[in-house]
């Protein structure tokens, strides 16, 4: 097997040391250039034709969103910000993602030892799984969007091309009955969703049943995604805080790093509660705020979108043996299929739906 070869974009040479060092004990990575700025990163994309390019987010010359602008309308590779864990580090991330960026790590600003040995985990992974993906070397990271077409992002590009292919086989799907008054709506989602999320939210509008939303992401991202989300869509979007009113019409992003658990408050109310469930391998977890759904709520809705690994699936099983509906997104159509496809594995799905069909089911399920 060919090894996947690796662009590294970093201004500090401490930077570029360090991921070199990281990947070079993994014999199915080969770095084949760095770049000290944007500029350099652009030129050397077109003469080197990487497989996966690490992107730091703030560079001279050429920062990293414009970099990455660039290289996705010449040629799209899949781009890994590497970003500082700050507000603003978050913010200039998502504006990444947005540009066509697949994935991001965030490392703090002191780059401690604890933290260096996380990243190098999770950057090794990242880049193996963005480099093997089947377009790789081939015609779909060519594709160009039309005059005034946003560009989507490689991944997107790339799912695009093979959303026709039919499964091996017939999903099992779980029957199960619509609803009658929907009085929450939960939500998985993990890479991919700072594209996908907000689809979802334009093709649903105002609900009148608050949503709370697990979203893999660190601390301070939250934060920056929820304000734009707001921003985008004119929602009532906000980054959870522990004793929040879930109100109707209400969207609510657990915080980065911790867990978002339901409960009761006065009125009838439900609350959002936010702690750490030491339990969960992953913050935010979407089992547990599934799980919690299903013990305040009487009519719940849970959707799992796009992301690496099968969060979602144990909450799911809740829903599933209640009768309760489990909305996944297709999995050709995710930047990453690995969330809702261990759901549909387990038979847990009621349903298998594009973002605009998720959409049109919950404003017709949560507002009749």
């Amino acid at each position: 097997m060919k090894p996947i070869r690796l662009l590294i974009a970093d201004d500090s040479g401490f930077m570029r040391i360090a991921v070199r060092k990281m990947v070079a004990i993994d014999p199915e990575i080969e770095v084949v250039g760095e770049a000290r700025n944007g500029l350099a990163a652009v030129n050397l994309v077109r003469e080197l034709k990487p497989d996966v390019i690490t992107m730091d987010v703030e560079m001279p010359e050429l920062d990293g969103v414009s970099a990455t602008r660039m290289i996705m309308a010449e040629r799209p590779t899949p781009v890994i910000m590497l970003s500082s864990l700050t507000q603003n580090g978050a913010r200039i991330t998502l504006e990444a993602l947005e540009a066509g960026a697949v994935d991001f790590i965030s490392k703090s600003s002191s780059f401690v030892q604890l933290d260096i040995v996380k990243v190098d985990r999770e950057l090794r992974e990242k880049i193996r799984y963005w480099g093997r993906q089947p377009t790789r070397s081939g015609a779909a990271w060519a594709s160009t969007p039309g005059p005034g077409t946003p560009a989507p992002s490689a991944l997107a590009v790339s799912f695009a091309a093979t959303a026709a292919v039919p499964l091996p086989e017939t999903p099992r799907l779980r029957p199960g009955k619509a609803p009658r008054s929907v009085d929450l709506v939960v939500v998985g989602v993990s890479t991919g969703g700072p594209k996908t999320f907000p689809l979802l939210l334009k093709a649903c509008g105002s609900l009148r049943c608050p949503m709370v939303v697990a979203q893999h992401m660190p601390p301070y991202y939250t934060a920056s995604f929820a304000e734009h989300l707001n921003r985008e869509t004119g929602l009532d979007v906000a980054e959870g805080v522990d004793g929040m009113v879930l109100s109707p019409g209400r969207v609510a992003i657990i915080p980065g790093g911790k867990d978002g658990v339901i409960g009761y408050g006065i009125g009838g109310n439900k609350l959002l509660n936010i702690r750490i469930v030491r339990e969960a391998p992953i913050h935010p977890s979407a089992d547990v705020l599934f799980e919690s759904a299903l013990r305040v709520s009487e009519s719940p809705v849970a959707v799992v979108l796009t992301g690496m690994g099968s969060d979602g699936t144990r909450g799911s099983r809740g829903f599933s043996s209640r009768g309760l509906p489990v909305l996944v997104q297709t999995p050709a159509s995710c930047i990453v299929g690995g969330m809702p496809q261990a759901v549909i594995d387990n038979g847990l799905a009621s349903s298998i739906l594009s973002i605009s069909e998720i959409g049109a089911r919950l404003r017709e399920w949560c507002n009749n």
